[in-house]
């Protein structure tokens, strides 16, 4: 059941509206402001992510048994994921432009995820979901407006697009060991039905 609901979420993402040049402006500008604490913001997102979803911290044995928020924010493993995390998100805003580079860079992340990593695909989802979630708390004052709020939407779907399409270009199965279980399931769903 998981891998058909899996399917089907990555279906919808695919359905990806185009950024106006003044989206990804509003993109940069804004971006620039977050990138300038990239660790801490970052160490913020995976934090609430693995705080809310557990089951994402199977794929990282170093920091797969913490519990305590404190803990992980202390964590040298966790910070380096979240300045690898931003870094990836950084070189996306930084050619956002560039369509063809932007795929390339997504397409990199998407494949290791899927053939080195073996992570569902339905976590991207859901960390762009949270990243927009603490970017929204953390930086009240840029993310307010509704021009901004649609823009970053449609930068959370440029990304999973593009990596969900990283997925099925190297044939990707569900694993019989799926770490999928229903709370992850059907915020994944409720996301895609929000970003129709």
């Amino acid at each position: 059941m998981e891998k058909v609901q899996g399917e089907m979420e990555i279906e919808r993402w695919e359905r990806n509206e185009e950024m106006s040049d003044a989206e990804k402006k509003v993109i940069q500008e804004t971006w620039n402001r977050v990138y300038a604490n990239c660790e801490d913001v970052g160490v913020s997102i995976l934090i609430r992510f693995f705080v809310n979803f557990p089951s994402a911290k199977h794929y990282f044995s170093q920091f797969k048994h913490m519990e305590d928020p404190l803990e992980m924010e202390r964590s040298l493993q966790l910070r380096k994921h979240a300045r690898r995390v931003m870094g990836a998100i950084n070189s996306v805003v930084e050619n956002i432009y560039d369509s063809e580079k932007v795929a390339s860079v997504l397409a990199l992340v998407g494949k290791a995820h899927a053939v080195k990593h073996k992570v569902e695909p339905v976590y991207f989802q859901i960390l762009t979901g949270v990243m927009l979630e603490v970017l929204a708390e953390e930086y009240t004052n840029e993310f307010t407006s509704p021009e901004v709020q649609r823009a970053w939407a449609k930068m959370k779907n440029l990304i999973c697009t593009h990596v969900t399409a990283a997925y099925k270009e190297v044939g990707w199965v569900q694993y019989p060991n799926s770490t999928m279980n229903p709370q992850v399931t059907a915020v994944a769903a409720g996301a895609g039905a929000a970003a129709k």
